[in-house]
Protein backbone atom coordinates (compact mmCIF):
# COMPACT_ATOMS: atom_id res chain seq x y z
CA UNK A 1 0.00 0.00 0.00
CA UNK A 2 3.22 2.03 0.74
CA UNK A 3 4.46 1.58 -2.42
CA UNK A 4 1.39 2.58 -4.36
CA UNK A 5 1.13 5.61 -2.47
CA UNK A 6 4.27 7.06 -3.17
CA UNK A 7 3.94 5.74 -6.99
CA UNK A 8 1.08 7.67 -7.31
CA UNK A 9 2.36 10.94 -5.73
CA UNK A 10 5.28 10.75 -7.63
CA UNK A 11 8.09 13.20 -6.85
CA UNK A 12 7.53 14.12 -2.98
CA UNK A 13 7.43 17.55 -2.21
CA UNK A 14 9.30 19.27 0.35
CA UNK A 15 6.32 19.91 2.42
CA UNK A 16 2.99 18.40 1.10
CA UNK A 17 -0.57 19.91 1.92
CA UNK A 18 -3.32 17.27 2.91
CA UNK A 19 -6.71 17.37 2.93
CA UNK A 20 -8.35 15.71 5.53
CA UNK A 21 -12.33 15.55 6.44
CA UNK A 22 -12.08 12.30 8.85
CA UNK A 23 -13.33 9.84 6.78
CA UNK A 24 -12.03 6.69 5.91
CA UNK A 25 -10.43 7.90 2.49
CA UNK A 26 -8.30 11.08 3.98
CA UNK A 27 -7.73 9.13 7.29
CA UNK A 28 -5.62 7.00 5.33
CA UNK A 29 -4.02 8.91 3.15
CA UNK A 30 -3.28 10.65 6.47
CA UNK A 31 -1.58 7.34 7.85
CA UNK A 32 0.18 6.67 4.81
CA UNK A 33 1.93 9.76 4.35
CA UNK A 34 2.97 9.66 7.94
CA UNK A 35 4.22 5.68 6.85
CA UNK A 36 6.43 7.43 4.59
CA UNK A 37 7.80 10.44 7.13
CA UNK A 38 7.13 12.84 4.64
CA UNK A 39 6.78 16.32 6.12
CA UNK A 40 2.70 17.29 6.18
CA UNK A 41 0.66 20.09 7.04
CA UNK A 42 -2.89 19.11 7.46
CA UNK A 43 -6.64 21.41 6.69
CA UNK A 44 -9.73 19.95 7.39
CA UNK A 45 -13.07 21.82 5.89
CA UNK A 46 -16.08 22.07 8.09
CA UNK A 47 -18.87 23.04 5.95
CA UNK A 48 -21.72 22.87 8.96
CA UNK A 49 -23.88 21.28 6.85
CA UNK A 50 -24.16 17.98 9.76
CA UNK A 51 -24.13 18.64 13.38
CA UNK A 52 -21.31 15.77 13.68
CA UNK A 53 -18.98 18.19 11.84
CA UNK A 54 -17.59 20.08 14.14
CA UNK A 55 -17.14 16.50 16.33
CA UNK A 56 -14.81 15.27 13.29
CA UNK A 57 -12.75 18.03 12.38
CA UNK A 58 -11.67 17.67 16.24
CA UNK A 59 -10.95 14.07 15.54
CA UNK A 60 -8.97 14.72 12.71
CA UNK A 61 -6.76 17.35 14.85
CA UNK A 62 -6.35 15.29 17.44
CA UNK A 63 -4.70 13.13 15.14
CA UNK A 64 -2.53 15.55 13.68
CA UNK A 65 -1.42 16.00 17.06
CA UNK A 66 -0.66 12.67 17.82
CA UNK A 67 1.76 12.60 15.25
CA UNK A 68 3.08 16.16 15.45
CA UNK A 69 1.31 18.12 12.55
CA UNK A 70 0.49 20.84 12.51
CA UNK A 71 -3.52 21.36 11.46
CA UNK A 72 -5.99 23.62 10.78
CA UNK A 73 -10.00 23.63 10.43
CA UNK A 74 -11.79 26.07 8.00
CA UNK A 75 -15.22 26.91 8.16
CA UNK A 76 -17.67 28.04 4.92
CA UNK A 77 -21.13 28.19 5.16
CA UNK A 78 -23.58 27.86 2.68
CA UNK A 79 -25.52 30.91 1.35
CA UNK A 80 -28.24 29.11 -0.35
CA UNK A 81 -27.44 29.56 -4.11
CA UNK A 82 -27.40 27.15 -6.66
CA UNK A 83 -26.46 23.74 -5.96
CA UNK A 84 -25.26 22.60 -2.80
CA UNK A 85 -22.82 19.97 -3.31
CA UNK A 86 -21.47 21.61 -6.63
CA UNK A 87 -21.11 25.17 -3.73
CA UNK A 88 -19.60 22.89 -1.57
CA UNK A 89 -16.84 21.40 -3.82
CA UNK A 90 -16.15 24.84 -5.22
CA UNK A 91 -15.47 26.76 -1.46
CA UNK A 92 -13.28 23.68 -0.53
CA UNK A 93 -11.36 23.75 -3.50
CA UNK A 94 -10.77 27.55 -2.53
CA UNK A 95 -10.29 27.30 0.95
CA UNK A 96 -7.56 24.54 0.47
CA UNK A 97 -5.99 26.22 -2.41
CA UNK A 98 -5.72 30.06 -0.10
CA UNK A 99 -4.79 28.08 3.08
CA UNK A 100 -2.14 26.09 1.13
CA UNK A 101 -0.73 29.25 -0.35
CA UNK A 102 -0.88 31.20 3.27
CA UNK A 103 1.03 28.54 4.69
CA UNK A 104 3.91 28.58 1.70
CA UNK A 105 2.85 24.70 0.39
CA UNK A 106 2.97 24.38 -2.91
CA UNK A 107 1.66 20.56 -3.35
CA UNK A 108 -1.60 19.47 -1.80
CA UNK A 109 -3.21 15.80 -1.98
CA UNK A 110 -6.61 14.42 -1.78
CA UNK A 111 -7.78 11.28 -0.79
CA UNK A 112 -10.31 10.28 -3.89
CA UNK A 113 -9.92 6.35 -4.77
CA UNK A 114 -10.69 4.10 -7.47
CA UNK A 115 -14.09 3.69 -6.31
CA UNK A 116 -14.51 7.61 -6.89
CA UNK A 117 -13.36 7.27 -10.49
CA UNK A 118 -16.13 4.77 -11.17
CA UNK A 119 -18.79 6.31 -9.10
CA UNK A 120 -18.07 9.63 -11.14
CA UNK A 121 -18.63 7.38 -14.45
CA UNK A 122 -21.60 6.17 -13.43
CA UNK A 123 -23.30 9.44 -13.01
CA UNK A 124 -21.87 11.55 -15.60
CA UNK A 125 -23.25 8.20 -17.97
CA UNK A 126 -26.34 8.62 -16.68
CA UNK A 127 -26.31 12.45 -17.50
CA UNK A 128 -24.93 11.81 -21.48
CA UNK A 129 -21.69 12.96 -20.67
CA UNK A 130 -19.06 12.60 -23.64
CA UNK A 131 -15.74 12.00 -23.92
CA UNK A 132 -14.27 14.27 -21.36
CA UNK A 133 -17.12 14.09 -19.14
CA UNK A 134 -16.56 10.27 -18.95
CA UNK A 135 -12.49 10.00 -18.32
CA UNK A 136 -10.73 9.13 -15.37
CA UNK A 137 -10.20 12.36 -12.78
CA UNK A 138 -6.59 13.87 -12.98
CA UNK A 139 -4.17 12.19 -10.88
CA UNK A 140 -2.51 15.77 -11.02
CA UNK A 141 -2.87 19.28 -11.93
CA UNK A 142 -2.11 23.17 -11.44
CA UNK A 143 -5.11 25.03 -10.48
CA UNK A 144 -5.34 28.25 -7.54
CA UNK A 145 -1.54 28.63 -7.20
CA UNK A 146 -1.79 24.93 -5.75
CA UNK A 147 0.04 21.76 -7.49
CA UNK A 148 -2.83 19.16 -6.77
CA UNK A 149 -2.43 15.29 -6.41
CA UNK A 150 -4.37 12.38 -6.14
CA UNK A 151 -2.30 9.65 -5.35
CA UNK A 152 -4.90 6.47 -4.35
CA UNK A 153 -6.38 6.84 -7.77
CA UNK A 154 -5.57 3.20 -8.09
CA UNK A 155 -6.81 2.21 -5.10
CA UNK A 156 -9.86 0.70 -3.58
CA UNK A 157 -11.86 1.97 -0.84
CA UNK A 158 -11.99 -1.39 1.01
CA UNK A 159 -8.39 -1.64 0.72
CA UNK A 160 -7.79 1.39 2.56
CA UNK A 161 -10.33 0.71 5.22
CA UNK A 162 -7.94 -2.84 5.89
CA UNK A 163 -5.05 -0.89 5.94
CA UNK A 164 -6.71 1.05 8.44
CA UNK A 165 -8.41 -1.93 10.60
CA UNK A 166 -4.92 -3.18 10.27
CA UNK A 167 -3.38 -0.38 12.22
CA UNK A 168 -6.27 0.38 14.49
CA UNK A 169 -7.32 3.35 13.35
CA UNK A 170 -10.81 5.37 13.36
CA UNK A 171 -12.41 7.17 10.98
CA UNK A 172 -15.83 8.67 10.62
CA UNK A 173 -18.53 7.71 8.06
CA UNK A 174 -21.20 10.12 6.40
CA UNK A 175 -24.30 9.63 6.38
CA UNK A 176 -24.66 10.85 3.16
CA UNK A 177 -22.65 8.77 1.26
CA UNK A 178 -25.49 6.79 1.94
CA UNK A 179 -28.39 9.04 1.08
CA UNK A 180 -30.36 8.58 -2.11
CA UNK A 181 -31.04 11.84 -1.93
CA UNK A 182 -27.51 12.53 -3.67
CA UNK A 183 -26.22 11.47 -6.98
CA UNK A 184 -22.77 9.82 -5.47
CA UNK A 185 -24.79 8.16 -3.06
CA UNK A 186 -26.91 6.65 -6.04
CA UNK A 187 -23.82 5.90 -8.17
CA UNK A 188 -22.10 4.10 -5.32
CA UNK A 189 -25.40 1.65 -4.20
CA UNK A 190 -25.82 0.97 -8.48
CA UNK A 191 -22.18 -0.30 -8.32
CA UNK A 192 -22.74 -3.30 -5.90
CA UNK A 193 -25.35 -4.04 -8.53
CA UNK A 194 -23.85 -4.28 -11.98
CA UNK A 195 -24.62 -6.23 -14.59
CA UNK A 196 -22.49 -8.69 -16.68
CA UNK A 197 -19.65 -9.11 -14.21
CA UNK A 198 -18.57 -5.11 -14.13
CA UNK A 199 -17.02 -3.95 -11.21
CA UNK A 200 -15.48 -0.30 -9.77
CA UNK A 201 -12.08 -1.78 -11.51
CA UNK A 202 -13.15 -2.19 -14.30
CA UNK A 203 -15.34 0.93 -14.76
CA UNK A 204 -11.91 2.76 -13.59
CA UNK A 205 -10.20 0.92 -15.85
CA UNK A 206 -12.65 2.52 -19.14
CA UNK A 207 -12.36 5.83 -17.33
CA UNK A 208 -8.50 6.14 -17.75
CA UNK A 209 -8.61 4.19 -21.24
CA UNK A 210 -11.18 7.42 -22.00
CA UNK A 211 -8.79 9.84 -20.28
CA UNK A 212 -5.39 8.19 -22.44
CA UNK A 213 -7.72 9.30 -25.67
CA UNK A 214 -8.85 12.51 -23.92
CA UNK A 215 -5.09 13.36 -23.73
CA UNK A 216 -4.79 12.71 -27.63
CA UNK A 217 -7.31 14.90 -28.77
CA UNK A 218 -6.20 17.90 -26.63
CA UNK A 219 -2.97 17.55 -27.82
CA UNK A 220 -4.76 17.83 -31.71
CA UNK A 221 -6.81 20.82 -30.15
CA UNK A 222 -3.83 22.43 -28.88
CA UNK A 223 -2.45 22.30 -32.75
CA UNK A 224 -5.69 23.57 -34.20
CA UNK A 225 -5.49 26.34 -31.73
CA UNK A 226 -2.69 27.61 -32.56
CA UNK A 227 -3.34 27.54 -36.45
CA UNK A 228 -7.42 28.44 -36.08
CA UNK A 229 -7.81 30.88 -33.36
CA UNK A 230 -5.92 34.24 -31.97
CA UNK A 231 -6.31 37.14 -29.95
CA UNK A 232 -7.72 40.49 -30.86
CA UNK A 233 -7.78 42.80 -28.04
CA UNK A 234 -8.99 40.33 -25.56
CA UNK A 235 -11.24 39.07 -27.68
CA UNK A 236 -10.91 35.24 -29.54
CA UNK A 237 -11.18 35.00 -32.81
CA UNK A 238 -11.48 31.62 -34.62
CA UNK A 239 -11.48 30.77 -38.10
CA UNK A 240 -13.52 27.43 -38.59
CA UNK A 241 -12.83 26.85 -42.19
CA UNK A 242 -11.41 23.20 -42.48
CA UNK A 243 -12.21 22.51 -39.30
CA UNK A 244 -14.76 19.48 -38.50
CA UNK A 245 -17.53 19.82 -35.59
CA UNK A 246 -16.17 18.54 -32.69
CA UNK A 247 -12.78 20.75 -32.96
CA UNK A 248 -14.69 23.88 -33.47
CA UNK A 249 -16.79 22.70 -30.34
CA UNK A 250 -13.48 22.03 -28.67
CA UNK A 251 -11.87 25.57 -29.75
CA UNK A 252 -14.95 27.20 -28.80
CA UNK A 253 -14.90 25.67 -24.70
CA UNK A 254 -11.11 26.82 -24.78
CA UNK A 255 -12.16 29.77 -25.69
CA UNK A 256 -14.80 30.62 -23.59
CA UNK A 257 -13.19 29.26 -20.03
CA UNK A 258 -10.03 31.74 -20.93
CA UNK A 259 -12.64 34.90 -21.52
CA UNK A 260 -14.97 33.98 -18.51
CA UNK A 261 -12.19 32.17 -16.48
CA UNK A 262 -14.82 29.70 -15.21
CA UNK A 263 -13.44 26.45 -14.02
CA UNK A 264 -16.17 24.66 -15.23
CA UNK A 265 -17.13 23.92 -19.24
CA UNK A 266 -20.33 24.81 -20.37
CA UNK A 267 -23.11 22.45 -20.94
CA UNK A 268 -22.80 20.61 -23.86
CA UNK A 269 -26.06 21.57 -24.86
CA UNK A 270 -25.65 25.14 -24.67
CA UNK A 271 -22.48 24.82 -26.99
CA UNK A 272 -24.36 23.04 -29.64
CA UNK A 273 -26.78 25.92 -30.10
CA UNK A 274 -24.22 28.73 -29.52
CA UNK A 275 -22.20 27.01 -32.64
CA UNK A 276 -26.03 26.35 -34.45
CA UNK A 277 -26.33 30.10 -34.58
CA UNK A 278 -23.03 30.97 -35.22
CA UNK A 279 -23.38 28.74 -38.14
CA UNK A 280 -26.38 30.35 -39.03
CA UNK A 281 -25.10 34.03 -39.22
CA UNK A 282 -26.74 34.52 -35.77
CA UNK A 283 -25.28 36.15 -32.29
CA UNK A 284 -25.00 33.76 -29.40
CA UNK A 285 -23.59 33.55 -25.72
CA UNK A 286 -22.49 30.79 -23.51
CA UNK A 287 -21.41 31.04 -19.51
CA UNK A 288 -20.94 35.02 -19.44
CA UNK A 289 -19.35 35.39 -22.80
CA UNK A 290 -20.61 36.75 -26.02
CA UNK A 291 -20.10 35.08 -29.61
CA UNK A 292 -20.96 36.21 -33.10
CA UNK A 293 -20.00 35.17 -36.82
CA UNK A 294 -18.30 38.42 -38.64
CA UNK A 295 -16.04 38.28 -41.80
CA UNK A 296 -15.98 34.38 -41.92
CA UNK A 297 -14.61 34.07 -38.13
CA UNK A 298 -16.64 33.71 -34.83
CA UNK A 299 -15.67 36.20 -32.54
CA UNK A 300 -15.82 35.42 -28.80
CA UNK A 301 -15.89 38.28 -26.50
CA UNK A 302 -17.35 39.43 -22.78
CA UNK A 303 -20.64 40.20 -22.52
CA UNK A 304 -21.98 43.26 -20.58
CA UNK A 305 -23.81 41.55 -18.64
CA UNK A 306 -21.32 39.69 -17.28
CA UNK A 307 -19.41 42.35 -16.21
CA UNK A 308 -21.86 45.20 -15.55
CA UNK A 309 -21.57 45.51 -11.84
CA UNK A 310 -18.30 45.01 -11.61
CA UNK A 311 -16.21 47.68 -9.89
CA UNK A 312 -12.55 48.44 -8.43
CA UNK A 313 -9.88 49.93 -7.75
CA UNK A 314 -7.53 51.12 -10.39
CA UNK A 315 -4.36 49.32 -9.05
CA UNK A 316 -6.37 45.94 -8.95
CA UNK A 317 -7.18 43.33 -11.51
CA UNK A 318 -10.36 43.62 -12.67
CA UNK A 319 -11.85 40.79 -14.77
CA UNK A 320 -9.30 39.50 -16.08
CA UNK A 321 -7.85 42.91 -17.05
CA UNK A 322 -5.07 44.92 -15.35
CA UNK A 323 -4.83 48.65 -16.25
CA UNK A 324 -2.10 50.91 -16.16
CA UNK A 325 -2.04 54.83 -16.42
CA UNK A 326 -1.79 58.05 -13.72
CA UNK A 327 -2.96 57.96 -10.65
CA UNK A 328 -5.87 59.02 -8.59
CA UNK A 329 -7.75 57.92 -5.35
CA UNK A 330 -10.95 58.84 -6.93
CA UNK A 331 -10.60 56.62 -9.76
CA UNK A 332 -11.99 53.61 -9.96
CA UNK A 333 -12.39 50.35 -12.70
CA UNK A 334 -15.83 49.70 -14.32
CA UNK A 335 -17.32 48.58 -17.71
CA UNK A 336 -17.77 51.14 -20.32
CA UNK A 337 -21.05 50.10 -21.18
CA UNK A 338 -23.58 51.81 -23.52
CA UNK A 339 -23.04 55.61 -21.63
CA UNK A 340 -19.62 54.91 -21.55
CA UNK A 341 -19.13 54.25 -25.20
CA UNK A 342 -21.45 57.48 -26.56
CA UNK A 343 -18.00 59.58 -24.96
CA UNK A 344 -15.96 57.84 -27.36
CA UNK A 345 -16.37 58.98 -30.68
CA UNK A 346 -13.60 56.79 -32.52
CA UNK A 347 -14.65 53.75 -31.25
CA UNK A 348 -15.19 52.09 -34.62
CA UNK A 349 -11.68 52.81 -35.50
CA UNK A 350 -10.68 50.07 -33.15
CA UNK A 351 -12.29 47.68 -35.22
CA UNK A 352 -13.66 45.96 -32.84
CA UNK A 353 -17.84 45.23 -32.09
CA UNK A 354 -19.90 47.62 -30.09
CA UNK A 355 -20.59 44.12 -27.88
CA UNK A 356 -17.19 43.30 -26.94
CA UNK A 357 -16.84 47.23 -26.03
CA UNK A 358 -19.36 47.68 -23.89
CA UNK A 359 -17.65 45.24 -21.34
CA UNK A 360 -14.43 46.00 -22.06
CA UNK A 361 -12.24 47.67 -18.64
CA UNK A 362 -12.84 51.95 -18.37
CA UNK A 363 -11.34 54.08 -15.60
CA UNK A 364 -13.78 56.47 -13.88
CA UNK A 365 -14.33 59.10 -11.96
CA UNK A 366 -17.75 58.80 -10.10
CA UNK A 367 -19.70 59.22 -13.33
CA UNK A 368 -17.05 61.16 -15.92
CA UNK A 369 -15.67 58.48 -18.18
CA UNK A 370 -11.75 59.11 -17.87
CA UNK A 371 -10.27 56.67 -20.21
CA UNK A 372 -11.11 53.47 -22.17
CA UNK A 373 -8.43 52.11 -23.33
CA UNK A 374 -9.85 49.20 -25.85
CA UNK A 375 -12.44 51.95 -26.99
CA UNK A 376 -10.10 54.72 -28.81
CA UNK A 377 -9.95 57.03 -26.00
CA UNK A 378 -6.35 56.46 -24.02
CA UNK A 379 -5.68 59.53 -21.89
CA UNK A 380 -2.67 57.83 -20.66
CA UNK A 381 -4.25 54.45 -20.06
CA UNK A 382 -3.23 50.93 -20.77
CA UNK A 383 -5.61 47.96 -20.24
CA UNK A 384 -3.91 44.02 -20.68
CA UNK A 385 -5.42 40.87 -20.26
CA UNK A 386 -3.68 39.05 -17.16
CA UNK A 387 -3.59 35.65 -19.39
CA UNK A 388 -2.16 36.68 -22.73
CA UNK A 389 -1.11 33.18 -23.95
CA UNK A 390 -2.78 30.64 -21.98
CA UNK A 391 -5.48 29.91 -24.66
CA UNK A 392 -3.00 29.20 -26.94
CA UNK A 393 -0.85 26.97 -24.98
CA UNK A 394 -1.37 24.19 -21.78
Amino acid sequence: MQARFLQGLGPVPPVLGLAVSGGGDSVALLMLAVGARIDCRVVTIDHGLREESAREAADVADLCATHGIPHQTLHWTWDGAGNLSAAARRARRRLIAEWAVGQGVGHVALGHTRDDVAETFLMRLARGAGLDGLSAMSASWFEHGVNWHRPLLDVGREELRVYLRDRGARWAEDPTNTDPAYDRARARAALGHLPLGLTAERLADVAGHLAEARRALDAATLTAARLHLRIDHGDVLIDPDGLDPEMSRRLVLRAVAWIGGNPYPPRGASVARALDALQQGRPAAVQGCGMVAQSGLFRIYREWAAVRGLTGPVDRRWDRWRLSGPAGADLHVAALGAAGLLQCPNWRGTGLPRRSLLASPAVWRGEMLVSAPLAGLSNGWTAVTDRPSSVLSD
